[in-house]
């Protein structure tokens, strides 16, 4: 017996979280009026509730703009050492 994962949509999961956040429904009521288990349901309203205080930390931002400036950092080290080595190549083939 081999059951299938099923996928749920961000747009989807976001709609039972903020239910959830709301409060006007029960987990045991949300549950089974998506066909969700409750405990998937806590979890969505728990990535919810982190990924409202990320945006509002402008904490994605900063991480972005480091990723940024690392990936430049690497590509200039790239380059370096790319001529390094064909230098070498061409000094030890003349040797």
């Amino acid at each position: 017996m081999s059951r299938k994962r099923r996928k749920f949509s961000p747009e989807f999961k976001a709609h039972v979280a903020l239910e959830a956040l709301s409060g006007d429904q029960t987990l045991s009521e949300l549950s089974s009026k998506y066909g969700v288990h409750s405990n998937q349901i806590t979890n969505w309203k728990k990535q919810a509730k982190e990924g409202i205080v990320e945006s509002f930390s402008g904490r994605k931002k900063r991480d972005s703009q480091d990723k940024d400036s690392q990936i430049k950092e690497l590509h200039a080290k790239i380059g370096e050492l790319t001529v390094e080595k064909d230098f070498l190549a061409k000094a030890f083939a003349k040797i």
